[in-house]
C-alpha cells in the first residue's frame, strides 16, 4: 500500500468552524440582540405606558416596583404582575417612528 499523506488537521476542522460561525450569526447573535432589547424595554417602564403581556392582557402601569408592576385592566380592577411577564409595551397613536 503506498503512503497517502496525512491531511492538515486544520483543514478537517474547516467545515466544522464554519458551521459554528453560521449558527452564530443566523441563530445566536439575533437572539442575543432581541434579549438585550426586551431587559432595556423592561428597565424602561413607566406609570402610565400601555402594555400587553404574555398572557394577552391589556393594562396601564399604575406602579412601577423593583420586580414587579401594578396594572390597572378596567376600572377599579388592579393587579400585580412580574415584570417578566410583559411582552410588549404599545406605543401612543400620535408618535411618529424614525
Amino acid at each position: 500500500m503506498p503512503n497517502q499523506p496525512t491531511p492538515n488537521p486544520l483543514l478537517q476542522m474547516l467545515p466544522l468552524l464554519l458551521i459554528f460561525l453560521v449558527f452564530y450569526f443566523l441563530l445566536i447573535r439575533p437572539q442575543k440582540q432581541r434579549e438585550k432589547e426586551r431587559q432595556e424595554m423592561l428597565k424602561s417602564l413607566n406609570k402610565n405606558d400601555e402594555i400587553i403581556t404574555s398572557g394577552g392582557i391589556h393594562g396601564t402601569i399604575v406602579n412601577v416596583k423593583e420586580k414587579t408592576v401594578i396594572v390597572r385592566i378596567d376600572d377599579n380592577v388592579k393587579i400585580e404582575l412580574e415584570k417578566n411577564c410583559i411582552s410588549y409595551v404599545k406605543k401612543p397613536q400620535g408618535s411618529a417612528v424614525s
